[in-house]
Parts: C-alpha cells; sequence; structure tokens
C-alpha cells in the first residue's frame, strides 16, 4: 500500500453541508443557554457574502439590516436561518454579555498560557467565564452587562468593549485567517458570567509590564463599542 499525505477529496456540497450542521448546532445550543444569537454572512472564499444586493462589505458582517432587532433564541428561527446557507454565528452583546475583546499577548497572561501556566484552569480559577481566541491574535472575554472600561483600558487603542450595538462571531465560526475557538469553553465555567470589574481588574494587573498601546494587526469585530 502507497501512503500519500494527500486529503481526500469532499465534494463542496457536501462541505458546505457539514458546514451548516455545524454552525446551526452551536446557534442552538448557545440559544438554549439563553444567548441570542443571529445570522451573519457566510463565507465566500475569500470574502463574506450575506446575499443582500449591492452590499460592498466583504469582512464578518450581519446577515440582516434589522440584525439587533431580530436576535432570537427560538430554535425554530435559527433552525430556518441555517436551513441553506452556512451562515456565520454572531451573539449580539449589551443585554446578556458584553465581550472585552483585547490581544492575543495580554489574554495568554490573563488566562495563564504563557510558559509556566496551566492554561485554562487557571483562568477558571481566577474568576473568568468564556474566553474565546481567533486566529488572527484577538481574545474575547464573556463578562456581565453594562460596566464601561476602566480608564486603564479606555486609552488602549488595543482593548475594545463591546456594548449595546454591537456583536461578535462565535466559535466554532472560520474567519479568513483561520477558525475562532473557545480557550475557556462555555461549559467549563457552567455557562456563568463572571463580574466584568473582576476581569477588567485582571487585565489591567497584566498589562502594567505592557502599558504602551499597541494598534492591532486586525480587530475581528468592526466596530469599538461604548
Amino acid at each position: 500500500m502507497q501512503w500519500t499525505s494527500r486529503q481526500p477529496f469532499v465534494p463542496p456540497a457536501l462541505l458546505d453541508r457539514l458546514d451548516r450542521v455545524r454552525l446551526r448546532r452551536a446557534a442552538l445550543r448557545y440559544a438554549a443557554h439563553g444567548w441570542d444569537v443571529t445570522p451573519g454572512a457566510y463565507l465566500a472564499g475569500r470574502r463574506f457574502d450575506c446575499g443582500r444586493p449591492g452590499c460592498t462589505i466583504t469582512g464578518c458582517h450581519p446577515a440582516l439590516d434589522s440584525w439587533a432587532a431580530s436576535a432570537t433564541g427560538d430554535p425554530v428561527r435559527i433552525a430556518a436561518w441555517w436551513r441553506r446557507q452556512a451562515h456565520t454565528v454572531l451573539l449580539p452583546t449589551g443585554v446578556g454579555f458584553d465581550v472585552l475583546e483585547v490581544p492575543a499577548s495580554l489574554g495568554r497572561r490573563v488566562t495563564g498560557l504563557e510558559p509556566g501556566g496551566t492554561g485554562p484552569v487557571a483562568g477558571i480559577a481566577a474568576g473568568l467565564g468564556p474566553v474565546a481566541d481567533t486566529s488572527a491574535g484577538r481574545w474575547m472575554f464573556l463578562v456581565s452587562p453594562g460596566r464601561a472600561l476602566r480608564p486603564e483600558l479606555e486609552h488602549r487603542l488595543d482593548v475594545i468593549r463591546h456594548g449595546l450595538g454591537s456583536w461578535i462571531p462565535a466559535p466554532p465560526n472560520r474567519m479568513l485567517d483561520g477558525s475562532i475557538r473557545w480557550t475557556v469553553a462555555p461549559e467549563q465555567v457552567q455557562w456563568r458570567l463572571p463580574d466584568a470589574d473582576r476581569v477588567q481588574e485582571l487585565l489591567v494587573a497584566a498589562a502594567r509590564p505592557h502599558s504602551r498601546p499597541v494598534i492591532p494587526r486586525q480587530v475581528s469585530t468592526s466596530r469599538r463599542a461604548a
């Protein structure tokens, strides 16, 4: 038998179906735990396509004009959204939770993923909630909603708070540069959200030796929420 490193050919139609099933299951799982979801544009080659005529946005973005009002946890509507397209799963922020988006270097220090750390276990012990990371080098900390950024974080160009009117792409979405994944999965913390002040305190402490603002190479979500 001759061994080869080539991957088996999978028809594009089957890949699309697998993506739709995988993303639909994720959306339904989030909804079942009280997190509203809304469909995002689907990845088509090197751009995201929302299907809206004349849309010029090529990056990840909502598939619906009224995405905030349409966000829901209704499993029937969610199943219908993912019936024909592998929409990205977007989680609106500002109601159920806020998200603190930071550079990977800061995220690793907080969760204990620096050399000698104990990874997500350290993060959970420190009182963190769910944490996701992207291939673009951005980490997203889900926290209780409504708390503004502390002054030590507000001045940094590489720290973003997603509140009302914003959203994040959730695992297991694929972006142009790779997949989004959970570093600390919601199941590991029983879907509990940590106090935003506590997480900001940890971020500030971790950032002190590296207090100089850094402009991020790429921000995973396209706007800065107040």
